[in-house]
């Protein structure tokens, strides 16, 4: 299992599923589902009927990264 580099974090939708949230924080899809099974996930995460779903904004503020002046969360630029 790879983690997620800044660039890669700044392009994810609003909402991620667990599996994508865990990678963000470097934790394999096991460890990520037992986290939420015991609601000790490290951050908000939302059940839709079966599903575990994660808000991006909880991650970027988790990580530090929630701050739009920091480079490190800006989009990389549209090819032309």
């Amino acid at each position: 299992m790879r983690g997620m580099t800044a660039a890669e974090i700044s392009t994810l939708p609003a909402v991620v599923d667990l599996v994508t949230a865990g990678r963000v924080l470097g934790l394999g899809r096991t460890k990520a589902y037992e986290l939420a099974r015991a609601e000790e996930f490290p951050c908000r995460v939302l059940r839709v009927g079966g599903t575990y779903l994660v808000p991006t904004a909880g991650l970027l503020a988790l990580l530090g990264l929630d701050n739009p002046a920091n480079p490190a969360v800006q989009p990389p630029p549209e090819d032309r």
